[in-house]
C-alpha cells in the first residue's frame, strides 16, 4: 500500500537503524512503498544529511545492479567523550569497590541503556575493518559482546572455563591468568568459529590481560586472525601487564582500600582513529 512521503521516511529510517551493514536494495524499498526509485533516492538523501548533521552514522550508496543503500553506524569524538565521560562518574564512587579491591560492574552491564551505548562507542572503532566475530569470554563480557555484534551486524561467540554439553566437541587451550599467575582452561566449540575469521575481542575489565593473551591464542587456533581487542575498562594502576595492543573505555587509575577510594578517568579509545 502506498504510504505518505512523511511516513515513508519514518519507516525507511527505522528499517535502516535495525539493520546495520546490511545492504538493502532500493529495488526492495520501491516495491516496499510502491514508490519510484528516485524518490526513494530523494528520500536517502535527507536521511543521509540528517544522520551525518545528528552523528547518527553514514549511509552509504551503492550504484550499479547489485547495489544499493547501506547504514554504518558511526560516532563524534564529542560524543562519544561525552557518553564515555558519563560513565567514569557513575564509576567514581566508593560504593563500587569489593573486597579484594575488585571494581562492582554488573548493575553497569546489566542495564540496556548503556551496553547500547557501550556497544556504539566500540564499533565505531572497527567501521573500516572487516569483522566477521565478536569474541568474549564467559560471563560478564556476555552483554558487551552482544552490544558490540549488534551495531557491526556479526555473530558473537563466547569463550567458556569448562565447556557444555550442547556446544559439541570443542578446542581447548591453556592460559596463564596475568592477575593469579595460574595456569586456566578455556574452551571453545569447533562449530561456534569458522576457519579463516577476522575477529574482534572485547572484555568487560582487563587487569593482566592474561584471558586476553588466551583468547588470541584461541583464535590462532582456528586459523583466524584478531583485528583489534577493546575493554569497557582497565586497571591503569597494574604494572604486570601482559598484553598492550588494545584500546579501553575507562581507566581504574588508582584503588585505596585504607580510604576505600576509587579513581577513575578517561582511557586510552581517543588514542584512536576514532572520527
Amino acid at each position: 500500500m502506498k504510504i505518505k512521503r512523511s511516513e515513508r521516511l519514518v519507516d525507511m529510517t527505522r528499517y535502516l537503524l535495525e539493520r546495520p551493514h546490511r545492504l538493502i536494495s532500493l529495488t526492495y524499498f520501491a516495491k516496499r512503498y510502491e514508490s519510484a526509485k528516485s524518490s526513494i533516492s530523494e528520500d536517502l538523501s535527507i536521511i543521509k544529511k540528517t544522520f551525518e548533521d545528528r552523528g547518527t552514522g553514514i549511509v552509504e550508496t551503492l550504484p550499479g545492479a547489485a547495489g544499493g543503500v547501506k547504514y554504518i553506524p558511526t560516532i563524534t569524538k564529542g560524543n562519544a567523550r561525552e557518553i564515555i565521560e558519563e560513565m567514569c562518574e557513575i564509576m567514581n564512587s566508593k560504593d563500587r569497590l569489593l573486597p579484594g579491591g575488585y571494581v562492582y560492574l554488573s548493575d553497569m552491564l546489566g542495564n540496556p541503556e548503556i551496553l547500547q551505548k557501550i556497544g556504539r562507542v566500540i564499533a565505531a572503532q572497527y567501521v573500516d575493518k572487516k569483522v566477521d566475530a565478536v569474541m568474549t569470554v564467559a560471563t560478564k563480557g556476555v552483554p558487551i559482546a552482544q552490544a558490540v555484534a549488534t551495531y557491526l551486524n556479526v555473530p558473537f561467540v563466547i569463550v567458556r572455563r569448562d565447556s557444555k554439553i550442547t556446544e559439541g566437541s570443542t578446542v581447548s587451550i591453556n592460559y596463564v591468568s596475568g592477575s593469579s599467575d595460574r595456569v586456566e582452561k578455556m574452551e571453545l566449540s569447533k562449530r561456534s568459529l569458522p576457519r579463516g575469521s577476522k575477529v574482534l575481542i572485547v572484555d568487560d575489565f582487563l587487569k593482566g590481560g592474561g584471558t586476553i593473551n588466551g583468547m588470541r591464542s584461541m583464535i590462532s587456533e582456528f586459523e583466524s586472525e584478531t583485528v583489534g581487542v577493546t575493554v569497557f575498562a582497565e586497571a591503569g594502576y597494574n604494572s604486570k601487564r601482559e598484553v598492550f595492543d588494545y584500546s579501553s573505555l575507562i581507566r581504574v587509575n588508582n584503588i585505596d582500600l585504607k580510604d576505600h577510594s576509587i579513581s577513575v578517568g578517561l582511557g586510552n579509545y581517543f588514542d584512536s582513529s576514532t572520527e
